[in-house]
């Protein structure tokens, strides 16, 4: 079982980015040489220097409101060997670290670890191998995801209490809102999600564009987002398999991403499921919800991740060879307050589906709550490719049957956070604050997107979000 889980997530993920290869992604024209890479041939070596901190530097001093301040533009400088940078963009997909130092706010914080970061949609078009399904070869495209550990080789700081930070490339929205909107979306209705902004992020003295610097969700992400933060924070598994039943202990342990190393009880997750699939009765799958769950905070998710249509979440079972699971969200267990918490992750390909069927990999076929095909696998879109309708699992279910507090939610969202006056307020502000930064981008790099269709992108976008607002 352990086996087939991991052969589906692998291919699970090749599914929900064949688009990106078909439509999304940058032609062969568009792409840029070897040649013109910062870092591509080897030269004289930068040193990176250890730098002891005095103490009263702001990083260490303040928290990461500072980072995720909506009303901030950051620049992040990194400075990395030109050795190490030709190593790592010679094969960005090894997500190999390479020792650099980064500078912010003219303190300098080194030495930490850089690599590229992704899975096979992050690399898609961007690296000159040719079978995408496996990405190998040297780096094409100007942007590619970067994760910046600050807790490299034993350094005991923190840079405003974060050990990692995620720039994500946004190359496959040309909106560059769907990770902001998205997530600032679910956290405002309650919903505890990773807090993202954008970033401008230099690489050597020059310019490479712009970010959006997502949370890393890790036990730093439970510390600020929870008061009972020593809990288990879970990666892409299930409280149910499509067989009806918990994964196994080891399964459950594999997908930690906290208390790896504690010898940590995975008995609550696996209690939900467990006592889900004891009972027949519907009053009595929502008592062991509720038991688990804060059951407006789930259905808060559930009503933002359909209203964005988040079709490559947690609601979307891929299929082979009938065996049927689903990725792109996180479990969090609090201790001392039992409770399961469902957090919402990887939204560049949210916002597509609303008023059509853009990518033909991630739809949905089912409304909220319903079925298909008796609950075995079928097969939906242009291409045919097989999915289990979430309804059928028994947890998904339960939380359908709450369809008052579902309608409550709805409306609290569509007046609220996604109403057009606040939605508008938003994206106006938040392009403002980028516009510099992504006409920037454009004048120096051919792979960049155009202002205008960056602003095309967002009127797109807000059409997206009125058509949703009245479904």
């Amino acid at each position: 079982m352990e086996k087939l889980n991991k052969q589906i997530k692998k291919f699970l993920f090749i599914l929900s980015f064949a688009l990106i290869l078909l439509f999304l992604g940058c032609s062969e024209n568009d792409k840029l040489g070897f040649d013109n890479i910062p870092g591509a041939h080897e030269g004289p070596d930068i040193e990176i220097p250890t730098v002891i901190p005095t103490g009263e530097e702001a990083y260490l001093n303040e928290d990461s409101d500072y980072i995720f301040d909506q009303d901030r533009l950051h620049t992040f400088h990194l400075h990395i060997a030109n050795s190490a940078l030709y190593r790592i963009n010679s094969n960005p997909s090894a997500e190999e670290y390479v020792e650099a130092m980064m500078i912010f706010d003219g303190d300098t914080i080194s030495p930490i670890g850089v690599r590229y970061k992704g899975s096979i949609g992050a690399f898609v078009n961007c690296l000159s191998g040719n079978d995408w399904t496996n990405p190998t070869g040297h780096k094409t495209c100007t942007k590619l995801s970067m994760k910046v550990k600050i807790n490299w080789e034993g350094r005991e700081e923190k840079f405003f209490k974060l050990r990692k930070l995620q720039f994500h490339s946004q190359n496959n929205d040309d909106s560059q809102m769907h990770e902001r909107l998205g997530y600032w979306l679910f956290r405002e209705m309650g919903v505890p999600a990773p807090r993202s902004v954008h970033a401008r992020l230099m690489i050597n003295g020059s310019y490479v564009g712009l970010f959006a610097l997502t949370e890393q969700i890790d036990g730093r992400f439970a510390k600020y987002h929870f008061k009972d933060d020593d809990g288990n924070m879970y990666k892409e598994i299930w409280p149910l398999s499509m067989e009806g039943v918990p994964y196994s202990v080891n399964e459950y342990i594999q997908a930690l991403k906290t208390n790896e190393d504690s010898n940590p009880s995975v008995d609550l997750i696996r209690g939900l499921g467990q006592e889900i699939i004891n009972t027949n009765s519907l009053n009595q799958r929502k008592s062991i919800v509720e038991k688990y769950m804060d059951i407006e905070e789930t259905i808060s998710y559930v009503v933002v991740d359909r209203a964005i249509r988040h079709d490559d979440g947690p609601f979307h079972w891929y299929c082979v060879s009938d065996e049927c699971t689903n990725h792109n969200y996180y479990f969090y267990e609090e201790p001392k307050n039992k409770k399961l918490h469902l957090i919402p992750w990887d939204l560049d390909n949210a916002f597509e589906n609303i008023i059509f069927n853009k990518n033909p990999v991630t739809p949905i076929a089912d409304k909220w709550g319903n079925t298909s095909n008796n609950c075995k696998p079928f097969a939906y879109g242009s291409f045919s490719l097989s999915q289990w309708s979430a309804g059928c699992d028994k947890l998904t279910a339960t939380w359908a049957s709450y369809v008052d507090l579902y309608d409550q939610k709805k409306n609290e969202l569509t007046s609220g956070p996604m109403s057009l006056d606040k939605t508008n307020e938003m994206l106006d502000l938040w392009s403002e604050q980028i516009l510099n930064a992504t006409k920037e981008a454009s004048d120096l790099h051919s792979d960049a997107v155009s202002v205008e269709d960056w602003r095309a992108e967002l009127t797109l976008l807000k059409s997206q979000l009125e058509y949703a607002r009245n479904q």
